[in-house]
């Protein structure tokens, strides 16, 4: 167990709530095996019949994992950090009770990872999500691959090379949510659902309310036609050629990423798009992870961002063009089998996507 987050089991769910607001509930080692250890636990209990996954005090339900923390631990740090977090995602995915997680306030990276494979999601008005893993030299993981590529007209795509925050009503508009409730309504649903879980689908529809427009609608025509390529140099031409101030904006947004990165998250999207499984992806992800762990641009992008702070990282390559294709299949190599991420034994491969 950890203090950086609470677990305990009260009326008829398994209650886990994030703890840790001083680094708005990033995740780390301890918090994902804490986790892990309760959904396994609760996922053969009678007594148990849905879980819910919130936090408590801050603005944010998770901003990530703790990539800062792993890396000052080295390479072999981040690969067992992200080996448990997967297992999470992976447990999460499959899970055979229903989970009700809250995204009320920042759900970003590792945050998205907790979030999307739960059946209920529910934003809020408080609501800001992202992928901002291409900030850090990192790429969109936790699952991304496959939840971002099923995403409609290549808004995952956008999302993945410029980082865009989204707020509630665009994740409920886009499906990454499946309800939106007002901020004030949360502790009297979270009370409801725990006494009648059975009734969670009742409870949450008659909770719902009308979110507002969703912005992202009047782009979505842009963003399909200027991010229809899966080759980065493609993307950009189209964006310089639109000449539109907002295609401006977004060329000078991937402008600052690391190269290496975004044409990581285009093949990982690609791929994704075709994979049947959870199981492959979440494996495909760990060892692009682990690749990326002792590359140049992460160590750097966690310097520049998470450490130093001085945002001012140095890409290497600093260019698109210089980032070959064999620069990026050598990230998506396969590790040595004794070396592959793997789930926890007897796991079904079942999620809402």
């Amino acid at each position: 167990m950890t203090a950086d987050v609470t677990i305990r089991a009260h009326g008829r769910v398994g209650h886990i709530t994030l703890t840790r607001p001083r680094a708005i509930n990033a995740l780390t080692l301890e918090m994902c095996e804490a986790i892990s250890a309760a959904l396994l636990e609760w996922r053969t209990d009678p007594a148990v019949e849905a879980v819910i996954v919130d936090h408590g005090e801050g603005r944010g339900f998770c901003a990530g994992g703790d990539v800062r923390t792993a890396v000052e631990h080295g390479p072999d740090a981040t690969r067992r950090f992200f080996h448990a977090e997967y297992r999470m995602n992976h447990l999460m995915f499959g899970y055979p009770k229903p989970i009700a997680v809250f995204m009320d306030g920042i759900t970003m990276g590792g945050g998205v990872g907790v979030a999307l494979p739960c059946r209920y999601r529910i934003a809020t008005e408080n609501t800001v999500f992202a992928m901002p893993e291409a900030t850090i030299g990192l790429f969109p993981d936790v699952g991304a691959g496959w939840y971002l590529s099923r995403l409609p007209d290549r808004v995952g795509q956008f999302m993945a090379l410029t980082t865009a925050r989204l707020d509630g009503a665009e994740c409920l508009d886009l499906g990454l949510a499946s309800h939106y409730l007002p901020s004030n309504a949360l502790s009297g649903v979270k009370a409801a659902i725990a006494s009648q879980p059975h009734y969670i689908d009742q409870l949450l529809r008659t909770s719902d309310v009308v979110a507002p427009p969703a912005r992202i609608e009047r782009n979505r025509p842009h963003i399909a036609r200027l991010f229809a390529s899966d080759r980065l140099e493609d993307i950009l031409a189209a964006l310089e050629e639109d000449g539109s101030e907002w295609a401006e904006k977004e060329l000078r947004t991937i402008g600052a990423k690391s190269p290496t990165s975004c044409k990581v998250a285009l093949r990982l999207l690609a791929h994704g798009a075709e994979q049947r499984d959870f199981t492959d992806e979440m494996r495909l992800e760990y060892a692009i992870a682990a690749h990326m762990a002792a590359s140049h641009d992460f160590i750097e992008g966690v310097r520049a961002l998470l450490i130093e702070k001085d945002n001012a990282p140095v890409w290497k390559p600093a260019r698109p063009e210089d980032v070959s294709d064999a620069m990026i299949d050598a990230m998506f190599a396969p590790l040595p089998k004794a070396e592959e991420w793997t789930p926890f034994e007897g796991l079904g491969d079942h999620g809402y996507m």
